[in-house]
């Protein structure tokens, strides 16, 4: 069975094996999969984290025969590596290891100040980390400080907090347990929102019952009722997101 790591700072995952294709979620630098496939210049790969699937350059990633373990995760918004002494720009939520890693043809060093142990889930640390993406423009299949979208957002915000999510907000909203009324929720809960054909198509993090973090168009922060999302630029009649369910994961 062969593995590897991204050795870039994002790395795009795709739907198909060409660069024109649909990116539907990416790596992180030194995130780890299994090589599922090869074709052309491009590898499928099953993400060891989330079993996502999809094709990365294979010049983005380093294949070995094993993988090394990860300690823990970058917590600043962004952080620096050297890979072969050039200095790479990594997001928060890109793995981190308590040692230099030596691997083929390949060295790796860690910057000590950007780690931090898996935080605990408390209303506090929810929204440290959730705000410190706030203003991060919105990208389909994003999950970085550089580009996020609805459900890397709430992933990447959890797993820092030691919480494994699913990529998609629709497998997201199959865990966790029912919260029955938006006046119930706490600090962490997360609101689901569907379509009008009734798939799940949206999820953010609630801040308290009436207000909530996520990304659209950006990250940021708006008000929420029983009906949905209101956004700045839509009126009380107006709902930019219609509330499917609320689950809790305290």
């Amino acid at each position: 069975m062969s593995y590897a790591v991204c050795i870039v700072s994002v790395a795009p995952i795709r739907k198909e094996p060409s660069h024109k294709s649909e990116m539907v979620s990416q790596l992180l630098c030194l995130e780890s999969v299994q090589i599922v496939d090869t074709a052309f210049n491009f590898v499928k790969v099953k993400c060891l984290y989330d079993g996502y699937e999809g094709w990365c350059q294979y010049s983005q990633l380093l294949a070995l025969d094993y993988l090394p373990e990860t300690t823990g995760w970058h917590q600043l918004p962004l952080n620096e590596m050297l890979i072969n002494q050039l200095s790479i720009r990594v997001s928060i939520g890109t793995p981190w290891h308590n040692k230099d890693i030596e691997l083929p043809n390949t060295n790796i060093s860690f910057n000590s100040q950007s780690y931090s142990a898996p935080y605990s889930f408390t209303e506090e640390n929810i929204k440290k980390i959730s705000t410190a993406f706030l203003g991060t423009p919105y990208l389909w299949g994003g999950k970085s400080i550089f580009g996020i979208d609805c459900s890397g957002f709430t992933q990447q915000v959890f797993k820092l907090m030691n919480i494994q999510l699913p990529r998609d907000a629709y497998q997201q909203a199959a865990l966790g347990y029912n919260i029955g009324f938006l006046e119930e929720a706490k600090c962490g809960d997360l609101a689901f929102f569907d379509n009008e054909d009734g798939y799940i198509t949206h999820v953010g993090i609630l801040l308290n019952a009436n207000t909530i973090i996520h990304a659209s168009g950006y990250v940021r922060i708006d008000t929420i009722d029983n009906m949905g999302i209101i956004s700045p630029s839509q009126t009380q009649a107006s709902r930019s997101h219609q509330l499917r369910l609320i689950k809790g994961f305290h």
